[in-house]
């Protein structure tokens, strides 16, 4: 499943209002980072994910190993944060930032 522009668009407009609840270290990619991952995924969907590697490069190798071993997709980038969306259909509304922010696109 690709994300269109306009889905894009509105989960990068909630995400601008999310903090990282996942933390990338040097130390990569372990177990409980996947497990952790995995659990803020599911009932999130949507979650900001922060990197904190020196090299751009570095940063992107560890994005695409997130994405290969969560089967989420990447919304976006900007410096050290990444947004992350992995769709749950059974997502608490309650905690699905997709569900609690809809119909906000960034105007209060």
């Amino acid at each position: 499943m690709s994300l269109s522009q306009a889905q894009k668009k509105a989960f990068r407009s909630i995400g601008h209002h999310l903090n990282p609840v996942v933390t990338v270290s040097e130390n990569g990619v372990s177990e409980n980072l996947l497990a952790e991952l995995s659990r803020a995924l599911d009932d999130h969907e949507l979650i900001k994910v922060k990197l904190a590697l020196p090299e751009r490069d570095d940063r992107a190798a560890m994005i695409n190993e997130l994405l290969d071993n969560s089967k989420a997709e990447l919304v976006q980038t900007i410096g050290k944060m990444a947004l992350l969306y992995r769709r749950n259909p059974k997502a608490n509304p309650k905690l699905s930032n997709v569900t609690r922010f809809e119909g906000h696109h960034g105007r209060h």
